[in-house]
């Protein structure tokens, strides 16, 4: 990590500390971000999570994940905070865009400390202390190596241990991708410590509501469309399906995974028109990187497998050009 020596020493007494994540916050946004504040309210700090906007239902069942407070929902609250803080933490995202109106506050302040955990592409934050590493799986697996780098592991316990487990359980869905031998040793310290890896699974992976079932059939019976030339498959949601299954935040999740488990799909796109813009999100197995298309067209990035993006042109023009796209990879398609 850059600097940690001093910011070993800066965080040795009590500081206002404000941790932030991005915006559509995931798993591991939410995982990471609330495993870094119980393990820093073991020393005294003051701590703060703040979000540009609210995190999935499904992970509500998190201790002090009702204590996040919403940018979105109480602005001023939040910027006061933020004003306040000693230092920021960004986890989980390397440029200000993605978080929105927020990002103004934190780019606008001048005493506080930055630290940015994250391990995406092409970093752009200017922070005074960093951990940046694109080969992880995870943020969450990142707020552990943190705690390590500090000499605290005997402060982790099965709170934080549940925080990061969701992290790294989701980010790299259910461990199918993104893994290393490193990981499965942290993971394996996590269940030595006490954390209940069926309760979790049971949790994030079993709580779906009828309405998000119903969801899931119609993107696979109506709005799924297979080109097997490319071995591409393709979700679409358009705004009158949000209106009809009453969709909320968090109830697509995982729902392009399920193009991946068709054999001969090797790239899976989900595309959903929000009210003012389009976003794409992209997975692939193997060796196809998906997050070349996410940047190159779609302005965007994220990880090989796994990375995402957003288009103003409307539904379906963002469909034509998708498929326009596909003959460029068609040989790495089929390799």
């Amino acid at each position: 990590m850059q600097n940690l020596p001093e910011l070993k020493s800066y965080l040795s007494v009590p500081k206002n500390i404000v941790i932030t994540s991005h915006r559509n916050p995931d798993g591991d946004a939410i995982g990471s971000s609330l495993g870094l504040y119980h393990y820093l309210m073991k020393f005294g700090h003051s701590v703060r999570v703040v979000f540009p906007s609210e995190y999935p239902h499904f992970l509500a069942w998190m201790k002090a994940a009702d204590e996040i407070l919403i940018y979105d929902i109480d602005p001023e609250r939040a910027d006061e905070y933020l004003q306040k803080a000693d230092i920021v933490f960004c986890l989980d995202y390397n440029s200000l865009d993605r978080v929105d109106k927020m990002g103004e506050t934190i780019g606008a302040l001048k005493e506080a400390k930055i630290a940015m955990i994250d391990h995406h592409l092409y970093p752009d934050i200017r922070a005074d202390y960093s951990i940046s590493e694109t080969t992880a799986s995870s943020t969450s697996e990142l707020i552990f190596d943190f705690i390590q780098m500090l000499g605290d592991l005997a402060h982790l316990d099965p709170i934080i241990g549940e925080c990061l487990f969701t992290g790294i359980l989701t980010d790299t869905g259910s461990f199918k991708y993104a893994t290393s031998a490193k990981l499965f040793r942290i993971v394996a310290h996590l269940l030595e410590i006490g954390v209940d890896d069926d309760k979790l699974q049971d949790l994030i992976f079993n709580s779906m509501d009828k309405k998000s079932l119903r969801l899931l059939g119609h993107c696979l019976w109506n709005r799924m469309e297979i080109i097997e030339e490319f071995k591409t498959g393709i979700i679409h949601l358009t705004k009158e399906d949000y209106e009809t299954f009453d969709i909320q935040r968090g109830d697509t999740e995982g729902i392009v995974n399920f193009l991946l488990k068709l054999k001969n799909v090797k790239f899976a796109a989900f595309v959903t028109e929000q009210p003012t813009i389009v976003k794409i999100s992209l997975r692939s197995k193997g060796d196809f990187s998906v997050q070349e298309i996410a940047k190159k067209h779609f302005k965007g990035g994220g990880h090989k497998n796994a990375s995402g993006g957003a288009s103003f042109t409307g539904l379906k023009s963002t469909l034509r050009k998708l498929k326009e796209i596909l003959p460029n990879y068609k040989e790495q398609l089929n390799a």
